[in-house]
């Protein structure tokens, strides 16, 4: 593999090309924040149910309890995340970790109960168990 002088650094291809990849898609689906801070972008999201319960995992690196703020409103529930990286001393040779922004939302079905969610960051995935109302759950009726 032969590197390549980029921007007067000495780079790997492959690793130049997986980088303008990234921001492509990055502006592509997340575009620029309109205050020049930092990319707003979409994190991958899981969403499964059982008779029981909704469960929402979003993969959330690098961020923070501090930093996710998890919401439920008429139906929607929203997904945030906002980071700062901290100033550094010295002259900086590249730069590509800066404030991130991040926001997903999704309409939820009727049968959540909206009093009863659980909440926890874990190993950069945020998990979230949604109960569903009493009324919607399966009964199991006895058969006489």
């Amino acid at each position: 593999m032969l590197p390549t002088l980029r921007r007067n650094r000495w780079s790997n291809p492959f690793d130049v090309m997986h980088q303008d990849l990234d921001r492509m898609l990055q502006s592509w689906w997340g575009g620029e924040d309109p205050n020049g801070e930092g990319v707003l972008g979409a994190y991958p999201v899981d969403i499964r149910e059982d008779a029981e319960h909704l469960y929402v995992e979003a993969e959330m690196p690098g961020f923070k309890r501090d930093e996710v703020q998890v919401t439920l409103e008429n139906g929607v529930l929203t997904i945030q995340g906002q980071r700062k990286v901290e100033e550094t001393q010295g002259d900086s040779h590249l730069r590509e970790r800066r404030f991130t922004r991040v926001a997903r939302s999704f309409t939820l079905p009727n049968t959540v109960d909206e009093s009863k969610v659980d909440a926890k960051l874990e190993n950069g995935v945020l998990q979230l168990t949604l109960s569903k109302r009493e009324e919607v759950k399966p009964r199991k009726i006895e058969v006489k």
